[in-house]
């Protein structure tokens, strides 16, 4: 059977990664589209993208660019120092990329030059890292990098009222682009959620894999779940982003 699976924000978390894909029990059949923000957050984040590397030698991987990865290849480029970044988990992928070779930074840096901003599936499925703001779709926003930043879209959905239906003139216009829209960005732990939420055509899939959270998957087609442990608990010596 070949299956289609969403996988949200990760962090560095490749523990839990690892553990996640086992019970998914993936196959080379199985396509993988990655929500963004590889790294930031627990100690492994330059290991994560060494094993997505070697992931997409063997499986279909699509990587969406998250706010995060766009941030670490910043100063993988350039050397310089964002003070949000740093205080938002950035220390964890410069610690992480220490001892990293210069052979390496530079597979990693073609690895994150290659990201995807946004990806729409044959059957007009939306994969998108936050969101996106333009009623005519991701490919026309003014400002490209609103699609791993903004978080209008699902805070749009969780005010949105549950009586309208797609014929109602008051229907936000954004959700009848696509048939579905999965997204990462705002953990769901923060309106006390534990698995991925689905509000309209809307599936959010971080589940606060940064903080206190597991790294959660789902199948499109099916809406079948899988979660990693929290991933604390498997770095139970770090703090991530708490």
């Amino acid at each position: 059977m070949n299956r289609t699976i969403a996988i949200g924000d990760i962090h560095g978390g490749l523990k839990a990664l690892i553990q996640l894909l086992q019970r998914i029990d993936i196959s080379p059949n199985d396509k993988l589209i990655f929500l963004g923000d590889y790294v930031d957050g627990w100690s492994d984040s330059a290991n994560t993208v060494t094993y997505l590397i070697e992931l997409a030698k063997q499986n279909t991987c699509i990587f969406i660019r998250g706010n995060h990865d766009d941030l670490t290849e910043d100063w993988l480029k350039t050397g310089d120092l964002n003070e949000q970044w740093l205080q938002h988990g950035g220390q964890s992928s410069i610690d992480a990329y220490r001892n990293f070779s210069s052979e390496e930074i530079d597979e990693h840096l073609n690895f994150y030059s290659q990201m995807v901003n946004y990806y729409i599936d044959p059957d007009n499925n939306l994969f998108v890292h936050a969101g996106f703001t333009d009623i005519h779709g991701p490919e026309k926003e003014y400002h490209p990098k609103t699609v791993f930043w903004d978080r209008t879209l699902w805070e749009m959905l969780l005010s949105l009222d549950k009586k309208l239906d797609r014929s109602n003139d008051y229907y936000p216009k954004r959700l009848l682009l696509f048939e579905k829209i999965f997204i990462g960005h705002t953990p769901v732990t923060r309106i006390g959620k534990e698995k991925p939420v689905n509000i309209a055509n809307v599936w959010n899939v971080d589940t606060g894999a940064a903080f206190k959270g597991k790294i959660s998957a789902i199948e499109i087609t099916t809406k079948e779940i899988w979660q990693s442990d929290p991933v604390y608990k498997l770095y139970p010596d770090e703090n991530g982003r708490n």
